[in-house]
């Protein structure tokens, strides 16, 4: 594997990134008040974006298509394959680490639960920057699910950002 891959998302205090129909409501009425998140930054470091189907589909509902000049990578079972010119929809895991490699990707950004739940679990993560908004949902979509065995973390940082929000950045051992 010749990728770096790297997730850079927010949760709430008690890890969740939406509400069980998806809503990211509680970061964007917030989010603003947090100041730089370093969100811009990492997103110039990337060459390559790798989604899951619903989290594609949320970006969708933007009034801007946010990955501007990015090379775009869905991985869905469901999604169809000519469903957008700007994605390459993937099916497995395989498929997609296969594309990523013979197209020489170098930085990934990985976002959506799904797919960050299962590069982590196949050992494809290298780092995650997690932002923690002040609020506690108590219940959503959790970051992490269960894994089959404990993933040992670097802390290389932790920031206060403004109105009460934190982010840390972790190096994940493989």
């Amino acid at each position: 594997m010749s990728f770096h891959a790297a997730v850079f998302i927010a949760t709430s205090l008690d890890g969740y990134i939406a509400r069980p129909d998806g809503s990211i409501d509680w970061l964007t009425t917030r989010g603003e008040h947090a100041g730089d998140t370093g969100y811009d930054e990492f997103m110039a470091s990337v060459d390559t974006v790798v989604l899951g189907r619903n989290t594609y589909e949320k970006v969708l509902g933007f009034d801007f298509w946010p990955y501007e000049g990015k090379q775009v990578e869905v991985l869905s079972t469901t999604l169809d394959p000519d469903a957008d010119e700007r994605i390459i929809v993937h099916r497995t895991l395989e498929a997609l680490i296969e594309t990523l490699n013979d197209r020489g990707a170098k930085r990934v950004y990985t976002d959506g639960a799904r797919v960050i739940q299962t590069f982590l679990r196949a050992g494809l993560l290298n780092e995650l920057t997690i932002t923690t908004a002040p609020v506690l949902l108590g219940t959503g979509i959790r970051l992490f699910g269960d894994l089959d065995t404990d993933i040992a973390l670097t802390h290389n940082a932790t920031r206060t950002l403004n109105a009460g929000f934190t982010q840390s950045d972790y190096t994940i051992h493989r």
